[in-house]
């Protein structure tokens, strides 16, 4: 009696996390000389994936996304799931800039992730489902095999491997 083994191949960042390195990276901001008068917020909804950063002017901006970015990294989230947008002007002669947070894997990763697996003539069946990826094998070593080849990957998009079964 053969069994099938199976995993879900995910991409997700901790919203608690992210409030935890937003706070942190606030707390820094307030007490560094270079943004003493200038405004400086980070406001994050997570309805939208989205958070927004707002200082005097866009150096300050850049800067302000460059402390957050290293407190995230530190705080263990994947960096390359926000992506930052081009900094606007704000009123009041403000600056401002949106981060996406990248929460799932999109459908045109997905479909790229299948390719690649199918590309290897690995004996593994993957079923996209919504915003994740279901791997399903006869053989744990070729579901090991499956994880290797996308560690290996670059597909924009930090991956995670979950639900072993």
């Amino acid at each position: 009696m053969a069994s099938e083994f199976s995993f879900d191949v995910v991409s997700k960042v901790e919203y608690t996390v992210v409030d935890e390195a937003i706070a942190i990276a606030m707390k820094e901001v307030v007490n560094r000389y270079d943004f003493k008068g200038s405004n400086s917020e980070i406001n994050f909804d997570k309805k939208a994936n989205l958070i927004m950063l707002q200082s005097s002017d866009a150096y300050k901006v850049k800067a302000l996304y460059d402390v957050l970015l290293m407190k995230i990294s530190k705080r263990g989230l994947p960096v390359k799931n926000f992506e930052a947008q081009k900094i606007e002007s704000a009123l009041g002669g403000t600056a401002k800039q949106a981060v996406k947070v990248q929460q799932g894997i999109p459908q045109e990763k997905a479909k790229e992730i299948v390719r690649a697996i199918k590309d290897q003539k690995l004996k593994a069946n993957t079923a996209i489902q919504g915003d994740a990826l279901r791997v399903t094998s006869k053989s744990k070593d070729e579901l090991q095999n499956v994880m290797t080849l996308l560690r290996a990957g670059d597909y924009g998009i930090t991956l995670q491997f979950e639900n072993f079964r």
